[in-house]
């Protein structure tokens, strides 16, 4: 038999999960007496959750919408951010988690006061939710991530790269980072002996946890500036280098998070990325409308002047 607080825990999850619930049929899964069941309802309503109750023989309860938020230490605006952020999240590209999303969502709506409920559904009608392009993940290998990463403990988990070949890794997590509809590890590699970012939807099998470790200096920035400098620098195998001479937020603003890693520098910013194709660096260089200089390499300075003298002779022909 439960004890007090724990049963008053499982009174209020089961008023939370359905409409209407008879006193009876309460008292079977609590395996309580009625009377048990009343006192616990009364203590729930001291507390601040608003239960309503009808007498008689078929008598229940139910979990009214209050004129106040119970005490579940949210204010107002609080409680509006969970909701959206739980609706942003079934868009998460996390499988499994949907679900679980939608219960916490109606459970908080559930008992929203009037006012916020109007609030609420302003919210999400000026909210237009787009899918996200990213490939969903496992909800039990993200948390298994999460978890070692959070207690400093080693993690081992099957691999397989972009190449499709299939490897065993052992690394050290450091955090989850969730770019553009993709979530990403960054971790120190153990066998390497160096820094790598890995796509969790290419994590295959299990995640176990290993030994503590004790954490490493992020080189160069924070976990995501590792992150988006590693996605960049993948997308070919050489990598542009380019000064730009704009405020670091007003460049930062122009280029999305994975196709460039940005740091100011001096008096502006420095870009890197990986070369695809040189013909599109030049040309999302010119269409930032900032001024540049090439530091590297020698073939994407030599193609910034080709086409500043082929544009500069098709003004010239205008004129």
């Amino acid at each position: 038999m439960l004890d007090t607080s724990a049963r008053l825990l499982r009174l209020l999850a089961l008023l939370q999960s359905r409409r209407y619930w008879p006193g009876a049929e309460l008292a079977e899964r609590l395996e309580v007496t009625t009377r048990t069941v009343r006192r616990d309802v009364e203590r729930l309503r001291t507390l601040g959750y608003p239960v309503s109750s009808s007498a008689g023989v078929a008598g229940g309860y139910q979990l009214d919408r209050g004129a106040e938020l119970p005490p579940l230490l949210l204010d107002d605006d609080e409680a509006l951010a969970m909701s959206v952020g739980l609706r942003g999240a079934v868009a998460a590209g996390i499988d499994g988690l949907e679900e679980a999303c939608l219960r916490a969502m109606t459970k908080l709506e559930q008992v929203m006061p009037r006012r916020l409920r109007g609030r609420l559904g302003g919210l999400h009608g000026a909210i237009a939710q787009g899918m996200l392009a990213g490939p969903t993940v496992s909800a039990s290998v993200l948390g298994a991530l999460a978890q070692a990463a959070w207690s400093d403990r080693t993690a081992r988990f099957g691999y397989t790269d972009l190449s499709g070949k299939a490897t065993e890794r052992q690394v050290e997590p450091h955090g989850l980072v969730h770019l553009q509809g993709r979530w990403y590890l960054g971790a120190y590699d153990l066998e390497r002996l160096a820094w790598r970012t890995f796509r969790v939807d290419r994590i295959t099998g299990e995640v176990s946890e290993g030994l503590p470790f004790m954490r490493r200096e992020v080189p160069e920035g924070t976990l995501t500036d590792l992150v988006t400098r590693s996605v960049s620098r993948a997308r070919g195998r050489l990598t542009a280098r380019v000064l730009i001479h704009a405020p670091y937020e007003r460049v930062r603003a122009k280029v999305p998070a994975l196709a460039a890693h940005i740091v100011p520098f001096a008096d502006g910013c420095r870009l890197e990325t990986g070369i695809g194709s040189m013909t599109h660096v030049a040309l999302h260089l010119g269409l930032l409308d900032e001024e540049f200089e090439v530091e590297a390499p020698a073939e994407l300075q030599q193609l910034v002047e080709r086409l500043a003298g082929r544009f500069q002779r098709a003004a010239d022909r205008r004129r």
